[in-house]
């Protein structure tokens, strides 16, 4: 939806759409437009028993075999923030091999440790371990009353200071987000930031490591494992919270090896989060480049 949330001039997939691509446009389960099940309801607490490891592992592949089924054409991949993350890990895991043509990354997360958006780290801090729906409301609720966050602003409280949005699709956002996730994707994505590694679930006791992994600690993913010959563009803003320069350095680190031919890396100064998906000059200098 965020990506609807600017006018058909302005947002990138109505602007795809009329350069004559086929769009396809994929929720994250969970949220209110992606609520069916087989055989569980959303008031079940196994509806909830995920982490971005199933949204890499089963939710990118099958969007990948439905697309694929339907076209027949290999797919131009563009995410951004968890849908980065999501991309990149797949990617390495060798998932959509077959069926992806390129891929752009906006704002891309996958390292996380020099974060700084106040929300996102005192909430990194704080989900250490399976905590569940009940602890998770009572902590979000006093997250606002911390020093630093403002509940109040909460596209700067969760994405750093963008520069270029329009109040009213601010408004706009406000009215649809954040949208709903599971307490165990919340749980990994803390580890994430806390560990410096882009790693698979850690259950908490090498055990049970052992019983998911066969190993005591979770696997890594290893992000130079995508191929080197696919072509990619990532954009990333030099005042963004979550997409920390430095954390965006280390991910092109790994793919110091990649192609020099098929990586286009786009560096800009003003923008954070939200300025890649809803700025007003986004169609200027991020879709443009895509």
């Amino acid at each position: 939806m965020t990506w609807l949330l600017n006018s058909p001039q302005q947002n990138l997939p109505m602007i795809l759409a009329d350069n004559g691509f086929d769009v396809w446009l994929a929720n994250t389960r969970g949220t209110r437009f992606c609520r069916h099940h087989v055989s569980l309801h959303p008031s079940q607490p196994e509806f909830w028993d995920w982490s971005w490891d199933e949204l890499v592992s089963y939710d990118l592949p099958a969007v990948f075999d439905f697309v694929f089924n339907h076209t027949a054409q290999k797919i131009h991949y563009i995410g951004h923030s968890l849908g980065t993350l999501i991309g990149l890990a797949s990617f390495s895991e060798g998932h959509q091999e077959d069926q992806l043509k390129s891929a752009a990354f906006l704002s891309p997360i996958a390292y996380l440790t020099h974060m700084k958006t106040a929300l996102g780290v005192v909430a990194a801090r704080a989900f250490v371990g399976e905590v569940d729906r009940q602890q998770a409301s009572i902590f979000l609720n006093a997250l606002c009353n911390y020093p630093g966050v403002d509940c109040y602003d909460l596209v700067t409280a969760i994405t750093g200071k963008n520069c270029c949005l329009n109040a009213s699709t601010v408004d706009l956002f406000l009215q649809n987000e954040p949208q709903s996730t599971a307490t165990k994707n919340m749980v990994h994505l803390a580890q994430t930031v806390r560990d410096g590694v882009i790693a698979k679930y850690n259950y908490g006791r090498p055990d049970y490591n052992l019983m998911h992994y066969g190993e005591a600690r979770p696997p890594i993913y290893n992000i130079s494992n995508i191929p080197k010959d696919l072509p990619i563009f990532i954009s990333y803003g030099g005042q963004d919270a979550l997409s920390d320069v430095e954390d965006v350095g280390q991910l092109l680190d790994n793919l110091k090896y990649h192609d020099v031919n098929k990586l286009s890396i786009q560096y800009i100064k003003d923008y954070a989060h939200a300025d890649f998906i809803m700025g007003v000059n986004a169609k200027d200098i991020v879709y443009n480049q895509v």
